[in-house]
């Protein structure tokens, strides 16, 4: 799977930076958020809007730290230590427990797919063998979608790995991962697909053609 773009870091990062806006108002839908665009920008400004629930407002202002934390040191060493700090700042004040891997079981809405409690062990050798993968957007594709099946966490999993598959991307200079709202409804159908199957070809591709955003 080859990189579709090929930036430098300070590029990529001016572009998630001028872009930060839309990136995380297309994060909150994907989790229900009931806002708009322009509801997201004001909130992101530090504007409380009457019309947005105190917890879609928690979901927007956590996604910004999470983003804050990422670009602050994009060279960090990519680990599970940083992806529970991650989760830390995603879902702080929503979850049973953020920054910790889930200590019991979980159901997905959708599908009768049960994910195992993680096992800090297997995972970080996960992580190790995902590391080994040469291209870098398909290094973080497949990180997505792996972590986004084991459900690592409580709450905050898909937000968690796309956080976390923006840091791989935009160390590498290779883009943005990001659903727009044209392709959520496919996106989560894929999504369900492949939670069900296992089998990653149902979504991985899609992803690549449909769901990186760049500089050309």
């Amino acid at each position: 799977m080859k990189s579709k773009y090929n930036l430098t870091a300070e590029q990529n990062i001016f572009l998630a930076k001028r872009n930060l806006v839309d990136y995380i108002y297309n994060s909150a839908k994907l989790e229900g958020c009931n806002v708009t665009f322009p509801e997201t920008q004001t909130i992101l400004e530090g504007i409380n809007i009457g019309s947005v629930t105190l917890d879609d407002i928690q979901t927007i202002l956590n996604l910004r730290d999470a983003w804050r934390f990422v670009l602050s040191d994009i060279t960090a060493a990519f680990d599970l230590a940083y992806i529970c700090r991650v989760n830390e700042y995603v879902s702080r004040n929503e979850s049973l427990q953020w920054g910790a891997l889930r200590t019991g079981q979980v159901g997905i809405s959708g599908t009768d797919y049960k994910p195992p409690i993680p096992d800090s062990a297997a995972v970080a050798a996960e992580l190790e063998r995902i590391d080994k993968i040469e291209s870098s957007t398909e290094r973080a594709i497949t990180f997505f979608l792996w972590a986004c099946r084991a459900q690592l966490f409580w709450d905050g999993n898909k937000r968690t790995s796309t956080v976390c598959a923006n840091k791989i991307l935009i160390a590498a200079g290779a883009g943005i991962l990001t659903v727009r709202g044209a392709h959520m409804l496919e996106f989560n159908k894929r999504l369900l697909e492949w939670y069900n199957s296992g089998d990653r070809s149902v979504i991985d591709h899609w992803l690549y053609e449909n769901c990186i955003d760049g500089i050309t």
